[in-house]
Parts: C-alpha cells; sequence; structure tokens
C-alpha cells in the first residue's frame, strides 16, 4: 500500500509538498483531494498531523466562492453537535450521508441519460423529498435522543419554519 503524500506546514504559514519539493497553495490541496490522492498534512514545529485543519481551511474557501454549499442554519446544527453525547453519532451520520449520495450519483447521472423533458426534473424532485424526509427523520430521532420530550416537537419548528409542515412547495425541491 502507497504511503500518504506529506505536505509540511512551516511556522510562516506556507504548505510544502515532500513529493513535488515546492511550496502549495489550499488551490493545491483541493487539487489533490479531487484527484483524491492520499496525503497528510505535518505541521514542521510540532510534528502534529494538521490535515483536518487545513482541510476545513479549504471548506471555508470554498464557501466565499459562488454559492455556498452550507447554510447558515446546516452550520449553525453542527456547531450545536459538539460536545452533547450525539457528536460522534452525527458526525458519522453526515458522513454516511455523503458517501449515499456519491454512490447514488453515478444512478442518476445514468437515469438523466435516458430521460428526457419534465421526467428528469421528477426524478431529481422525488429524489431530493426522500433525502429531505430521511434527513428530518434523522434530526428528529437526535433531538428526541438528546432531550427526551421536550424536543420532540424540534422536527415540527423546522417543519413550521418551512412552511406548514407539510410538503414543501415545488419550487423548493431542488
Amino acid at each position: 500500500m502507497n504511503e500518504s503524500r506529506v505536505i509540511k506546514k512551516y511556522p510562516n504559514r506556507r504548505l510544502y509538498d515532500t513529493v513535488e519539493s515546492r511550496y502549495i497553495t489550499l488551490a493545491d490541496i483541493r487539487r489533490l483531494v479531487m484527484d483524491k490522492i492520499d496525503f497528510v498534512v505535518i505541521d514542521k514545529k510540532t510534528q502534529e498531523d494538521i490535515t483536518r485543519s487545513i482541510l476545513l481551511q479549504v471548506i471555508a474557501e470554498q464557501e466565499h466562492v459562488g454559492e455556498p454549499l452550507m447554510s447558515q442554519d446546516f452550520l449553525s446544527q453542527v456547531i450545536r453537535s459538539y460536545g452533547g453525547a450525539m457528536q460522534s453519532f452525527v458526525g458519522s451520520y453526515l458522513e454516511q450521508s455523503l458517501k449515499l449520495l456519491a454512490t447514488q450519483q453515478p444512478q442518476m447521472r445514468d437515469h438523466m441519460r435516458g430521460v428526457m423533458g419534465e421526467d428528469a426534473y421528477d426524478t431529481i424532485a422525488t429524489m431530493t423529498q426522500r433525502n429531505l424526509e430521511r434527513w428530518r427523520s434523522a434530526q428528529d430521532e437526535i433531538f428526541k435522543a438528546m432531550s427526551g420530550n421536550t424536543t420532540a416537537s424540534a422536527g415540527t419548528r423546522s417543519r413550521e419554519r418551512d412552511g406548514d409542515g407539510g410538503e414543501e412547495p415545488r419550487e423548493n425541491q431542488l
């Protein structure tokens, strides 16, 4: 098995790719991720693995460019998840959700190739609605487990905030 590529972060905040023998940027780190190249970022001074910290910087940079992926409400929910009994569950749930989405993407693309016009929109809308329902169900379970019956209505409050608690209007499904 290949070892991970080592990126060193120097005290001057510069990142050095030991394979390419050159300084790199966060954009280069993003390219490594997109190309599925295994790497680890080591703080040169402390020898600490700071890969997660650097990946969070890449995410923060991406959130400032174009249309953000994560809403303010989502980020607030993530922050509230830290320190609670369900912290590891929430992290695991989010990771598994993204893996599921990644496995569904090729299926969606294949299906879209064979579908024309309005059917394509309906397929996406149906999948989006199912995923939203799964997310709300899991969120309700998390709230119930974290604080008993007092927040069992948290999902209801969330749905009330989105509208009447029923199905979302069609234009908001995508």
